[in-house]
């Protein structure tokens, strides 16, 4: 489940460039007129759904904290179907789940009862001790003692060392999936190319078997995209006291009025849930359809990293208390400290970029962070086809919310970042 980071090729590069758009009229636009304003975003999506590449889409746009979301969406649920999607549809948003974990950390670091840098090992003893890889996705047994204790910061952004059978190669993955270290489920049956074996039973035991693997890099040298944020959930289960979709149920869907929003879909909602699709060969292949769909059961654990079902109005109310610094109508949900942090770029000093994908950004609490000319952009992707993001420059949040496989099958993300760019500016992204 791969997922693309907001790149300065695709939507970041540009963003500060747009001072013109701060004075545009903040207002809430029905869909007519958000298309209407969104051009570029509506061709997009009619593009998509009119050829038949994708069954349905919905885009989620808007400004500043308070304001209501501008919401363009063509399409249906799925392929047959006559319900149409919409702000209150069901999707996987897979890695998008990163930078609500990202945040819930924040709170806690905010509070006192995490530092950025502080050993896990404060937390999660077994971490006390780790071996890394001589060479990266080499030998499993040819290993040295690591030099440096994981930390906190090095879980938010990916450079702990961890691996992730979705991106390490050789021996080191396929300990990962015997294992049952899989980043979650995406269907009931077994897909080529997808890991088999079923995650282990609790978030505990994934952070106890975890712990025996040894580490691909370095902690604080690489940035490698990782289970890390996974295991960030363990933390912040110790560290709460309160079992980690408890916290997040507690201290950010409810206060947020993230109604739609957990690592499960109530029978009662299925009629909302969209249908995931493999793209193979030109032709969309059912993976996960609405009706038979794996969120329909409790999951083994709550995956920090990629394990949420959202909608597109409750995600755009999160990053709605983005912008507003951790305030949503009239609540405050987190402080606006706890937010600057963990928008901003947490990365070690001298991080290794040359491996990732996200070269010319920073990296912040689980979403990529622009730089530079670039400053104001935090967010991410879903490796089903979702994005979002907000830019703090002109105050706008942007989402697009799809269900294919794999992400890159389709250049939804970049074009969509491409669209709204456009739409904002006036002016066309490079590619």
């Amino acid at each position: 489940m791969h997922d693309i980071a907001l790149s300065r090729r695709n939507f970041i590069g540009s963003l500060g460039a747009m001072a013109g758009a701060a004075a545009l009229p903040r207002m809430a636009w029905a869909s007519a007129a958000a298309e209407a304003r969104f051009p570029h975003v509506t061709a997009m999506l009619d593009g998509y759904v009119a050829s038949g590449k994708l069954p349905g889409m919905v885009s989620a746009l808007g400004w500043g904290a308070s304001e209501a979301p501008l919401d363009i969406a063509r399409g249906t649920l799925a392929k047959g179907m006559a319900a149409p999607v919409g702000m209150d549809s069901l999707f996987r948003i897979y890695s998008m789940t990163k930078p609500i974990t990202g945040m819930a950390a924040m709170m806690l670091v905010d509070e006192g009862k995490l530092r950025l840098d502080q050993p896990i090992a404060d937390l999660l003893p077994a971490y006390g001790k780790m071996m890394v890889q001589t060479t990266p996705d080499g030998s499993i047994t040819d290993l040295r003692p690591a030099k440096t204790q994981i930390t906190v910061r090095h879980l938010l952004t990916h450079t702990a060392g961890l691996g992730y059978s979705i991106i390490q190669k050789g021996p080191i993955k396929d300990a990962y999936i015997a294992a049952g270290l899989v980043p979650g489920q995406a269907s009931r049956m077994p897909l080529p190319g997808m890991d088999a074996p079923r995650p282990l039973k609790s978030l505990a035991e994934f952070a106890d078997v975890l712990a025996t693997m040894p580490l691909v890099y370095e902690p604080g040298t690489t940035w490698s995209y990782s289970v890390a944020l996974d295991l960030m959930g363990r933390v912040i289960e110790v560290a709460s006291g309160k079992a980690f979709d408890a916290f997040l149920a507690e201290r950010v869907f409810e206060p947020c009025g993230m109604t739609s929003t957990g690592f499960r879909v109530a029978a009662a909602d299925v009629d909302r849930l969209t249908t995931n699709y493999a793209a193979v060969g030109g032709m969309l292949l059912p993976i996960d359809p609405a009706r038979a769909s794996i969120y329909l059961d409790a999951p083994p654990y709550p995956f920090g990293g990629a394990g949420l079902v959202s909608s597109p109005r409750d995600y755009d109310r999160f990053l709605r208390m983005l912008l507003g610094f951790g305030r949503i109508d009239g609540r405050q949900v987190m402080s606006e400290a706890a937010v600057r942090q963990g928008t901003s770029n947490l990365l070690p000093a001298g991080t290794d970029l040359s491996r990732s994908f996200i070269k010319g950004n920073g990296f912040g609490a689980g979403g990529s962070v622009g730089l530079g000319a670039d400053a104001g952009t935090y967010g991410w992707a879903g490796a089903a086809g979702t994005v979002g993001f907000v830019n703090y420059t002109v105050g706008l949040r942007a989402g697009v919310y799809t269900q294919y496989m794999p992400s890159e099958t389709y250049p939804v993300h970049r074009e969509f970042a491409q669209a709204v760019l456009a739409d904002v500016t006036g002016k066309k992204a490079a590619a």
